[in-house]
């Protein structure tokens, strides 16, 4: 808890200055915000491209009060030729989320990890059962009409063969003639 607290108190004390024009280095940020108090730090992050800062830093100062006064001059001043911006800076993030990558141990992840794994392992397992039900189902139903169309030729066969079969056949087609 007593992280927290100075961690949100070290946040009133930091300083958002965005708006910087390419020429301000960290040493004029310090020049230009040294009057309202004492200064802790100023960054200004780099573009990792190019080695320049990305027109936005950081000015931490010791007291509350002189970040507080700092913000409500220097926020809309002319620096460089260039409005600044002058916020509270907000709480760095670590990358991965609300906690972060770093709050959470590497195995933290395994089971659910696992479970997907898992998961997959059984959606394959049923799609090769459907797969192989169907192949077998289809193989069936080929079967099947081969069958039929064997016994419609047997059919023709013995009306063939068949002498009676012949005759009643030839009777039926002249009958209808």
């Amino acid at each position: 808890m007593a992280a927290v607290q100075q961690q949100q108190a070290m946040q009133k004390n930091t300083l958002y200055v965005g708006g910087l024009a390419d020429e301000v280095n960290e040493s004029i940020l310090h020049a230009a915000f040294i009057p309202f108090g004492d200064i802790k730090d100023v960054k200004t992050p780099l573009d990792q491209a190019n080695q320049k800062h990305r027109s936005f830093g950081f000015v931490t100062f010791l007291e509350r009060e002189d970040a507080s006064a700092a913000m409500d001059n220097m926020d809309g001043a002319e620096l460089y030729g260039r409005v600044l911006t002058v916020n509270y800076a907000l709480p760095e993030k670590i990358k991965g989320g609300e906690q972060g990558w770093a709050a959470h141990p590497l195995w933290a992840d395994a089971d659910t990890w696992f479970e997907r794994q898992q998961q997959e392992k059984e959606m394959l397992k049923l799609q090769a059962e459907n797969k192989a039900a169907m192949e077998t189902a289809e193989e069936l139903h080929r079967k099947k009409l081969a069958q039929d169309r064997q016994g419609e030729m047997e059919e023709d066969t013995e009306t063939k063969d068949d002498p009676m079969a012949r005759a009643e056949a030839d009777a039926l087609s002249h009958g209808d003639a």
